[in-house]
């Protein structure tokens, strides 16, 4: 009988392949040698990266963009620990991803070998799903198996294997190999008939009932159940940045984005008074304790995978423990007449006209240079319709958000709850590796954009004609901007940065670029650059004494002469 001898390199990357992976983003390592040479015969592709944790960020981005699982691969020690970053923003965010690295040889443990030393599993387990250690080469495949069921089932997130590179090189008959498990299930948890009526019964009497869906509702490819929902209930729809375009942008229902409803609160509208929360967990991106967002009085529905997060923060009328597009499915099953609130729909519906009011009539430059709203928004009409966003920054990310056209679900890669600045390079590249015939147009802060700017080289390389357009005013924008309101204008510290030529820079790099000063240029500026086939830049000069009012929002109340100011928190009270 004749057996075949496979490496473990061989084994991982034949494992992967029947996972469904086809990409995998990654940097160059030695210790992975056995594992980059088998990619192409499984048809892998590889995409390397200037810096690990922009290869990581990717792997989130691809996911993101695709609702499938994201890999990175990265060598041992540095590379762990630079492509660390990535794990902690996935898991916050919920993000399917798998992280493998290598490691020194086990039988060397404990020598002040190269590139070890410390116990990377150990570091990974507090910021994934799982983290594990392969100590023989056939338990590669089954463990591999494993891995990719528990970063997509439940709620998603990332996963680490460390293989050392002894179990990658070492070849071990295919005979001996244990059955590995399937890599995918189909199967989602269903709802509680009792729940569903529940929840049914409280939305009918509502007088003002509304929808909040999050990232728990875009994992779940719910869009068709929830925009069937929503026809039959007439609810208006808010999404958290974690879910735009989940309801498409021409539903009659659609609210936007969540921060509408601040806006019915801000010019003394009628507010929601029972809040269907579907996979949207309650916290920053749902206004935390404010009650700014989700009304202090108003009866909650909590739809989610992760029973821990019902009831976080206050309490919930009716916990649905469920899979969001199992639980909007039963909604739609109940034989019940939804009263006519076309009057509320049309309010809730139209509160995003306000951004308009707030923002439309403002001068297209201050301080001789462009305002952030306008140039923003005429940066997302030179992508045109069906382009894949990528929002990066602090107040870059909030000034371009107010003009998102949300179209369709995985269209729109915005920061979460980390606030990691930094990932746009990342995120934009992995989207385009996913979305290949779409266009891809990053906005970002000059502040984000100088953390990865050398995956420039990356999207030249691989000849992915990602569009940034930097707002550039020179500075960390909501850092300075609540130091001033703070400490008093003249304050700041360490939040002042060079107006860098970065246009300059892409072309150095090979790609495309060109610094804009006037409104009317930006948009045929994002225009040329997706007509040069290139990567590109478009600097744009905006500028930085505009305040964007969620950072004065996110500082508190500044006149609370018995509270200690805390900065993107709650304030904290004065003693004695």
């Amino acid at each position: 009988m004749t057996t075949t001898a496979l490496n473990g390199g061989e084994l991982l990357a034949r494992a992967l392949a029947q996972a469904g992976v086809t990409d995998v983003f990654a940097l160059h390592g030695g210790h992975l040698d056995a594992f980059w040479t088998a990619c192409p015969r499984y048809g892998l592709r590889l995409v390397d990266t200037r810096h690990e944790a922009a290869a990581g960020h990717a792997a989130d981005g691809y996911a993101r963009t695709t609702g499938r699982l994201g890999v990175v691969v990265v060598t041992s020690g540095p590379g762990f620990a630079n492509g660390f970053a990535a794990l902690p923003n996935a898991m916050s965010d919920g993000v399917p991803m798998l992280m493998v690295a290598s490691a020194p040889p086990l039988r060397e443990l404990e020598t002040n070998e190269m590139q070890g030393g410390f116990d990377q599993v150990a570091a990974a387990a507090p910021v994934t799903k799982w983290a594990h250690r392969i100590v023989t080469t056939e338990r590669i495949p089954d463990l591999l198996a494993l891995a990719v069921r528990k970063a997509l089932s439940g709620r998603p997130g990332p996963v680490f294997l460390e293989i050392p590179i002894d179990v990658l090189v070492t070849a071990v008959d295919e005979a001996s190999l244990p059955p590995a498990g399937p890599a995918l299930i189909a199967d989602r948890p269903a709802p509680s008939p009792h729940a569903v009526r529940a929840a049914v019964d409280l939305l009918r009497r509502a007088d003002r009932p509304a929808i909040v869906v999050g990232g728990g509702a875009l994992w779940s490819g719910c869009g068709a159940e929830l925009a069937a929902f929503a026809d039959r209930s007439g609810i208006p729809v808010f999404a958290n940045n974690r879910a735009l375009g989940v309801l498409p942008a021409g539903h009659r229902c659609n609210g936007w984005a969540i921060d509408s409803l601040s806006l019915l609160a801000m010019t003394g509208q009628p507010v929601p008074d029972v809040v269907l929360l579907l996979g949207a967990r309650l916290g920053l991106l749902t206004g935390g304790r404010s009650g700014s967002l989700i009304p202090a009085g108003a009866a909650l529905i909590q739809v989610d995978l992760d029973g821990a997060e019902i009831g976080r923060l206050r309490p919930v009328d009716v916990p649905i423990l469920a899979d969001c597009r199992e639980a909007l499915h039963a909604l739609c099953a109940v034989d019940a007449d939804w009263p006519d609130r076309a009057g509320w729909l049309a309010q809730a519906t139209g509160a995003h006209a306000l951004v308009e009011q707030l923002f439309g009539a403002s001068p297209d430059t201050v301080d001789g240079r462009l305002h952030p709203f306008h140039a923003g928004r005429e940066a997302l009409l030179g992508a045109g319709p069906g382009a894949v966003l990528v929002l990066d920054g602090g107040e870059a990310p909030l000034w371009a958000g107010m003009s998102v056209p949300a179209v369709a679900p995985h269209r729109v890669l915005n920061l979460g709850y980390m606030g990691f600045l930094g990932v746009g390079q990342g995120f934009a590249l992995g989207a385009q590796i996913a979305e290949p015939h779409r266009r891809v147009l990053q906005v970002t802060g000059d502040g984000a954009y100088g953390f990865h700017i050398a995956e420039l080289d990356t999207m030249v390389r691989h000849r992915l004609p990602v569009v940034t357009v930097v707002l550039n005013n020179a500075c960390w924008g909501m850092s300075i901007h609540g130091q001033e309101a703070v400490y008093g204008t003249g304050n700041d510290v360490i939040v002042r940065l060079a107006d860098t030529d970065y246009h300059e820079v892409a072309r150095a790099f090979g790609g495309y670029g060109e610094r804009v000063t006037e409104l009317a240029e930006v948009r045929p500026a994002v225009q040329r650059a997706f007509d040069s086939g290139l990567p590109g830049c478009v600097n744009v000069a905006v500028a930085a004494s505009v305040v964007h009012p969620m950072t004065t929002a996110m500082l508190g109340n500044l006149d609370a002469e018995d509270e200690i100011v805390v900065p993107y928190y709650e304030n904290i009270p004065r003693r004695g």
